[in-house]
């Protein structure tokens, strides 16, 4: 075996100048060791053009460390092409420009609450959630405990250097008693600043977790034990075992103010005996019979009755028109701006069209300013968020003014009021305008002002069938007299598009024909 080359691991941390393989003699006639970047990361690292040959962490940063024992854990069990990383706001916050794994950017202490989203929607892939502690235990406390709580099967690895480092070392709810930082001057005061947070114990308590230990970058021995749970860690998410987390104390040397090595034993001469290394849950998580959420169609789970739910097979199927439509409904709080957008979704989901809904309102149950964006979709929905919409409900004049001017060319604007402002101008964009409130009042409720639109936006669209409103409108109404004025407010919207919003023939608008 003298010519052959063997990978080793003497030294595991991921080389700040990038350098791809350095090889080294054990003696004359033996082995080879070989230390090598991960083929995980990218062979160049294009965050800065001039710097494309190392990663932006200082020199002794344990983030490499960290990041070569999760890339050789994941090369070696063959997650690459499964994987998806989240990393949140702190040192760690251009590791997508390391990992060549799939990479998501969430907002600063949102990391679990956005590896749960993706694990439930992609519950094949591997979600790593990569965080520090100010961002983990400080504004992120809530979505790590109870994504922990709820037993989520993502991988959370928490890097606890007890300080703050990319925002310049300000205490951190890991900063030991007595740590002096730029917000602690003094020493961390437990009168004062309170104890530090001991994450991994906090989560021990919960019953949903399945594995938690916290390991050191220290010295080679404990390195070593951090890579075995680091892999160990991920094998349960791989095999569906459920939420596990490894808490990695890490040296930060620039903030610390010491030199790589000082600050690597102070991990171990300091660090250890506030966070003692040990494994604080390793167990499948008991999850008791009959509370597993029932699989039942979308339509049962809403409550939708049997009757509705059944397809009525004396009308034929609705013809859906389009790839997608976006409709933004916008007025005051009290017009039910937010229930009409809710009823159209409901409508989408028994068409069986993607749908979503995405409300806006301020405090203000009466008067205040309301609006909504709903997406009915032949395909998935990326995001809830309308910018530009097809159609426009403005219930009132203020809300025509404010969002007018984001409708798409060749979209649609339904307005609520007699005529069109004088002064107002909608070029490439077809606006009509209808007395709904006033129709609504002299049908016995200006309550139902919300349903007069929704037949006029059925009626113009025909985006989706009116007698799904109908079917709708029957199961979420329990008075028998509203539920009577709704049924003419929706035939009262539909007609008065039919007879007298245009005169003559009107071609359908661009997305609906």
């Amino acid at each position: 075996m003298a010519n052959e080359s063997v990978s080793s691991v003497v030294d595991p941390e991921m080389k700040s100048e990038g350098t791809p393989e350095v090889g080294a003699k054990v003696n004359n006639d033996a082995y080879e060791t070989i230390h090598s970047k991960s083929p995980l990361f990218y062979d160049l690292y294009e965050r800065k053009s001039e710097l494309k040959h190392q990663t932006h962490y200082c020199p002794g940063c344990g983030h490499g460390v960290a990041h070569k024992l999760i890339a050789e854990a994941l090369q070696e069990l063959g997650l690459q092409d499964k994987t998806i990383f989240v990393s949140p706001v702190g040192c760690s916050v251009f590791a997508y420009y390391y990992f060549d794994v799939g990479n998501v950017q969430a907002p600063h202490g949102r990391a679990p609450a956005t590896a749960t989203g993706i694990k439930r929607s992609r519950p094949d892939k591997i979600v790593i959630s990569y965080q520090g502690d100010g961002d983990l235990a400080a504004i992120g406390t809530a979505e790590i405990v109870h994504a922990a709580n709820r037993g989520e099967k993502i991988t959370v690895f928490f890097v606890n250097n007890g300080i703050y480092g990319m925002t310049g070392g300000q205490m951190a709810p890991t900063t030991l008693v007595g740590q002096k930082s730029t917000t602690s001057p003094w020493g961390r005061r437990p009168s004062n600043e309170g104890f530090p947070i001991h994450m991994a114990e906090l989560l021990a308590t919960l019953e949903a977790p399945a594995y938690i230990e916290r390991v050191a970058l220290s010295d080679n021995k404990n390195i070593m034990k951090a890579r075995r749970a680091i892999r160990k860690a991920l094998e349960l998410q791989r095999d569906g075992v459920g939420f596990s987390f490894v808490e990695i104390l890490s040296p930060c040397p620039t903030i610390w103010g010491k030199d790589p090595v000082e600050a690597r034993r102070w991990v171990l001469d300091k660090m250890t005996p506030t966070f003692p290394l040990n494994v604080f849950r390793d167990r499948r998580p008991v999850i008791p019979v009959g509370t597993e959420p029932p699989q039942r169609p979308v339509a049962d789970v809403l409550g939708i009755t049997a009757k509705a739910e059944a397809p009525d097979l004396s009308l034929p199927k609705h013809a859906h028109h389009f790839k997608d439509v976006k409709i933004k409904i916008a007025g005051f709080g009290g017009q039910g701006v937010l229930l009409l957008g809710q009823l159209l979704i409901e409508m989408g989901m028994r068409e069986e069209l993607e749908v979503s809904w995405l409300p806006s309102y301020g405090p203000e149950m009466r008067s205040g300013s309301a609006h909504c964006h709903v997406c009915l979709s032949k395909e998935r929905i990326g995001s809830p968020l309308i910018s530009h919409p097809d159609v426009l409900v403005a219930m009132n004049e203020f809300s025509l003014r404010k969002f007018a001017h984001e409708v798409n060319s060749g979209g649609i604007i339904l307005y609520n009021g007699s005529t069109i402002p004088a002064d107002f101008a909608a070029p490439e964009v077809q606006v009509v305008a209808l007395p709904a409130s006033e129709i609504a009042d002299k049908l016995g409720s200006t309550m139902a002002t919300n349903i007069v639109m929704l037949g006029a936006l059925l009626e113009e669209t025909e985006c989706l069938a009116p007698g799904t409103a109908l079917s709708v409108l029957e199961d979420k109404v329990k008075k028998p007299a509203l539920l009577e004025i709704d049924r003419k407010a929706l035939t009262a919207g539909r007609l008065f598009i039919d007879e007298q919003a245009h005169i003559g023939a009107v071609s359908q608008p661009d997305g609906f024909a």
